[in-house]
């Protein structure tokens, strides 16, 4: 995950809505619905592995 979002806003509220640019490695720039990101990776929680769990919840995700 980029955390540029977090970063910048030092918070995990997204807005509904919001739709993150990111450029790439590729240099090419693509739109990213953070929110349905995050919404993805809560209902996937049993399938991430400690570590992604432990940097997910530093920046304050909520898993409920």
């Amino acid at each position: 995950m980029d955390y540029e979002f977090y970063e910048r806003e030092g918070h995990l509220q997204v807005p509904r809505k919001h739709v993150e640019r990111i450029v790439g490695e590729d240099q090419e720039e693509r739109e990213h619905r953070l929110r349905a990101w995050i919404g993805n990776q809560r209902s996937r929680a049993a399938t991430l592995t400690p570590e992604q769990m432990e940097q997910l919840s530093a920046i304050g995700m909520r898993w409920t």
